[in-house]
């Protein structure tokens, strides 16, 4: 009980803090710039320039019907996680809308403006939480058909936004540079999802495979696994050196393989993750 309690303030401490980070994005770059990111803040955009609706204002409406049904066909302890993270975002929206915007150039807008949005959206979904919009439609739909592929369903959604965006505030740039914050985003919750520093997946194939592994070993300190495979072209079986370091050590390995045979074969590979001893 009281590890579900600590687990859950943490997830809506991180939620509250992921929805400042993407109101900080979306007030201060995006919005003012009528940039979009598609999802329900796009469709706010929109309503902001046109009917002059506050952006924060116009999200919570929007999501009230999914909230309903989400709370019958997902779950209450999703939906209420979900519900702090719109309220806090459209709360932090709107306040921080009275300030003046970091900057009115497009370009560098889309850049910070997804960077920073991107950041705060990858703090929500490690929470397991949500600000509803399009997460919570794709949530809904799962429950109703567990096989459907909503990943194109949604890109389709935002893009359909996107080019609304462009049609009602009449500028092709918007989609152009809502195009890059976009991208973005995406690669912000890639980076808090598989982390910056790729692990090297390093194969070596050598006579002298006993001598490379021993010296990898103490000099790098480095475990070295072989895996028994045959050569179709030689007819012969060889032992295969695999290693898993990080991107530091792989150019020493290498360089170590090489100095001890100067004929080895070597593969080096990225690895997103990688779990276990000197590892996650």
């Amino acid at each position: 009980m009281k590890i579900n309690v600590k687990k859950n303030i943490k997830e809506i401490l991180g939620t509250i803090i992921g929805a400042l980070l993407m109101a900080i994005g979306i007030s201060l770059f995006l919005l003012p710039n009528k940039l979009s990111t598609g999802g329900f803040s796009g469709i706010a955009t929109i309503t902001y320039y046109l009917f002059k609706i506050p952006m924060g204002t116009a999200i919570i409406i929007m999501n009230i019907p999914f909230f309903i049904l989400g709370w019958k066909r997902v779950g209450g302890s999703f939906v209420l996680k979900a519900l702090i993270g719109t309220i806090s975002l459209s709360f932090f929206i709107d306040i921080i809308d009275r300030f003046e915007p970091v900057t009115s150039d497009k370009l560098l807008a889309s850049i910070y403006g997804g960077i920073i949005s991107g950041a705060g959206s990858a703090i929500i979904l490690r929470c397991n939480s949500s600000t509803g919009g399009t997460d919570m439609i794709s949530y809904i739909l799962k429950s109703f058909k567990p096989q459907i592929k909503l990943g194109n369903a949604i890109v389709i959604v935002d893009t359909a936004i996107i080019v609304a965006n462009v049609i009602f505030l009449k500028t092709i740039e918007i989609g152009l540079y809502s195009a890059i914050a976009i991208y973005l985003m995406g690669k912000m919750i890639d980076i808090f999802f598989e982390g910056i520093g790729f692990t090297k997946f390093i194969l070596i194939i050598s006579d002298k495979s006993s001598d490379i592994s021993e010296e990898i070993e103490n000099t790098l300190e480095r475990g070295v696994t072989g895996l028994y495979g045959k050569g179709m072209y030689e007819n012969k079986e060889k032992l295969i050196l695999t290693c898993a370091a990080p991107r530091r050590d792989a150019a020493k390995i290498e360089i170590i393989a090489k100095k001890i045979d100067k004929n080895c074969f070597i593969i080096t590979m990225n690895a997103r993750e990688v779990f276990g001893k000197g590892f996650k």
